[in-house]
């Protein structure tokens, strides 16, 4: 069976599936893992095969998360810098376990919005969604220069202007766009990312389909005070992996503390009537980059260069610029 090709690996797992209980919905039939709870669901390697809505996963070209090799990345003096519009109101939503990700999704009201940067349109915020690794230096999907960090947040957002929703927009070209912030363990903490993993909150959340009504969040406070990025063009991490992303990178990590990170992993994926199985290792392996561009709004010639300025800023429309 080791040798045997990876189509006939999931005919045997299908047909050993069929026998364990019902059809599952195949929109939600996908896992990190190719087994839990002893069945098979289909993880990584086999998700283009068993849905043909999911085909972009196995034969696509633009796929994501990438390595990013600084040596490749193209200087861009002309991106601007990234705006933030928030219409001057602290933020509200629901801290939701998934079973796959620790998830923030806002209210409809206040909408948020983010443009600049590579976008030629305003995209709305949809999710934020966090990921991060069983041990400490691995975790997020991307990678800089091979390396890896603790935890990644992605913040999801759909073109507003060209579309209805983030369903419709994942479909069409400019449709979303997908910024990530990196993630160490250090002996500090982000001002955002200790609102939603203080312990008051986090254990609200300890089992898949916990969720917990979170308000008065600054969104702005997630970003470093200042900051280069770069970005490409990319996929979803997940099913369906369209190829309808602009990524935007943020180079400067944040930090959350060792607890916050273990408190991460004590999450289930599972309900409490289920054995424990931690909600770390949720991403999706590296893709190949291929001729991709990669630009950025920093010169990698000169890496020692501090990032001064209003371009490496985020740019807050309703909030006092002095952050």
């Amino acid at each position: 069976m080791r040798g045997a090709p990876r189509a006939l690996v999931l005919w045997a797992a299908l047909g050993a599936a069929a026998h364990i209980g019902p059809a599952p919905d195949p929109q939600d039939w996908w896992s990190y893992k190719d087994n839990l709870q002893g069945n098979f669901v289909p993880g990584p390697p086999f998700w283009g095969l068993v849905n043909a809505a999911w085909s972009l996963c196995a034969v696509g070209k633009r796929q994501s998360p990438v390595d990013v090799e600084l040596k490749r990345v193209l200087y861009d003096p002309f991106l601007p810098p990234l705006r933030l519009s928030t219409g001057g109101e602290k933020l509200r939503g629901t801290l939701y376990n998934t079973g796959r990700h620790v998830s923030f999704l806002p209210a409809p009201r206040p909408v948020v919005n983010v443009s600049g940067g590579p976008l030629l349109y305003s995209h709305r915020l949809s999710e934020l969604r966090l990921l991060f690794g069983a041990r400490d230096g691995a975790g997020s999907e991307h990678q800089i220069n091979h390396q890896g960090f603790s935890a990644e947040v992605q913040l999801i957002h759909f073109n507003q202007e060209l579309y209805g929703n983030l369903s419709a927009a994942s479909r069409g070209p400019n449709g979303l766009a997908i910024l990530s912030l990196f993630v160490n363990v250090a002996g500090s903490s982000n001002s955002f990312l200790s609102r939603l993993l203080n312990r008051d909150t986090i254990t609200r959340i300890s089992y898949k389909n916990d969720a917990y009504f979170l308000q008065d969040l600054s969104l702005e406070l997630l970003f470093p005070e200042s900051f280069g990025f770069i970005t490409y063009q990319g996929s979803l991490s997940t099913p369906p992996c369209s190829e309808t992303v602009t990524w935007i990178l943020i180079d400067r990590p944040l930090n959350i503390t060792s607890l916050q990170m273990h408190s991460l992993r004590l999450l289930s994926q599972n309900p409490p009537s289920q054995i424990f199985q931690s909600l770390s290792g949720n991403g999706r392996p590296l893709q190949p980059l291929a001729h991709r561009a990669l630009r950025g709004n920093r010169d990698p010639r000169h890496p020692e260069r501090r990032c001064r300025g209003p371009n490496y800023r985020l740019h807050v429309d309703g909030a006092p610029q002095g952050r």
